[in-house]
């Protein structure tokens, strides 16, 4: 995987997973992996993610992990150490779009308006998250901005779920989105790995 097209192209839905322990982890992409979701984005809300995330690195080496919420230079860095193939970011900033650049991992930054979403293509990168997606207007704000920006191609989360996902992914602009409803709290608290397969499953059908 060696830019951001190639990490949309993966699956489309990309699983956004807050894992509370370390040892959810593993099983948790194995789960994904077995329903037909090679990829998994691991957000840097809890203080095991980093940890979670060499965990996966080490022993799901056929799932693409990566780091989200990374709202810092040094957040970048630190995904890029503990082994994260890509980075995800809920906004961005000239310094926070300059870091991610420097790691060389495929990285999408992200948007909510037409003013950020060229900022983010002046800086050279036509793939983005659009976040938060429902709160920002959702799929009928998306289905608006090829006739003014056509070369922006995006990831929509936030408010993303089974239902609508597939409104979203009809869209020209929308090549894969993300959710965490393949990996529901409840399901990652008890093990029920069984539920989380089922549910990748289903998501790996969407295209």
């Amino acid at each position: 995987m060696s830019n951001a097209f190639d990490l949309l192209a993966l699956s489309p839905v990309v699983p956004v997973v807050v894992v509370d322990r370390v040892d959810q982890a593993v099983p948790v992409a194995r789960a994904l992996a077995a329903g037909g979701v090679p990829v998994v984005e691991l957000t840097l809300r809890t203080p095991v993610a980093l940890d979670a995330i060499r965990a996966i690195a080490a022993e799901v080496p056929e799932v693409v992990v990566g780091a989200g919420t990374i709202t810092t230079p040094d957040a970048a860095k630190r995904a890029l150490d503990a082994g994260a193939r890509f980075l995800v970011s809920p906004g961005y900033t000239p310094a926070l779009l300059a870091a991610m650049e420097e790691t060389g991992l495929p990285f999408l930054p992200g948007t909510a308006t037409v003013s950020e979403a060229i900022a983010v293509m002046e800086a050279g990168h036509r793939a983005m998250k659009f976040f938060p997606a429902e709160a920002s207007g959702g799929a009928a704000y998306l289905s608006a901005l090829p006739t003014v920006i056509p070369d922006a191609v995006f990831c929509p989360t936030g408010g993303v779920s089974a239902a609508n996902a597939p409104t979203y992914l009809r869209l020209p602009n929308v090549v894969c989105v993300g959710g965490s409803w393949l990996t529901p709290k409840d399901a990652l608290a008890t093990g029920d790995w069984d539920r989380v397969t089922a549910l990748a499953a289903e998501a790996s059908r969407l295209r």
